[in-house]
């Protein structure tokens, strides 16, 4: 959701120069047509850098995909102590600090494993952040197209969010019917390297949870 937002800010910013040097209803028409397909351009170019970085970075397992959609999570990993940071390399090391935790071939395969389930949990994500961001430029595009006419009647804003959610909706349950998943194999991963116990705060619950709060989400856009 924050490429969607980012995505907004920049596509509301663009069509304000547009008004100001164009003179007539054509010119602020091609004008913002440009503008919006640079703002498309440049998210797709973000994405594609999120994207190739997934394989190549170390992933970060400090917050551990951990759901805090509702206040009572949110006070609860606030009373957590603070964590050192730990990440998961692709040649399947864990580090605590920079600092490589000892481990066997088996465990190696286990932290790759899991690895690899976080990041099509992240790919999703970014899939998700692209059709966001590009909906809220498409319907930024429209509405202003619109408004130049003078036959907007609605809220440009509302309608930017209504457009978001219905195109992100599906996707994101998605990812919430992963949540049992990761937290099994967070499970199996803290038994079997102690050292990653800590970082495995995914909870069984998380996954209807995070249903329940997407759709009550819906229900108010």
């Amino acid at each position: 959701m924050k490429s969607a937002i980012a995505a907004l800010a920049f596509a509301l910013c663009l069509p304000t120069s547009a008004w100001a040097s164009a003179s007539d209803d054509g010119g602020v028409r091609a004008e913002i047509a440009r503008d919006m397909e640079e703002a498309r351009r440049e998210i797709r170019a973000d994405i594609a850098r999120s994207r190739a970085r997934l394989d190549i970075d170390n992933l970060d397992v400090s917050n551990s995909l951990q759901f805090n959609g509702s206040a009572r999570r949110r006070t609860d990993a606030d009373a957590r102590p603070v964590l050192p940071k730990a990440e998961i390399t692709p040649q399947g090391d864990f580090l605590i600090d920079g600092a490589a935790v000892e481990v066997d071939a088996a465990q190696r395969r286990q932290l790759q494993a899991y690895r690899e389930q976080v990041i099509a949990v992240a790919r999703a994500g970014i899939d998700i952040g692209e059709i966001a961001a590009l909906a809220a430029v498409d319907s930024v595009d429209r509405g202003l197209g619109s408004l130049i006419v003078g036959s907007m009647t609605g809220s440009v804003q509302r309608q930017v969010q209504k457009t978001v959610m219905q195109s992100v909706g599906p996707g994101v349950e998605k990812i919430c019917a992963a949540m049992p998943a990761l937290h099994a194999s967070q499970q199996q991963l803290a038994a079997s390297v102690p050292e990653f116990g800590p970082y495995a705060r995914i909870e069984a619950s998380d996954g209807e949870r995070c249903v329940r709060e997407v759709r009550q989400q819906f229900a108010r856009s």
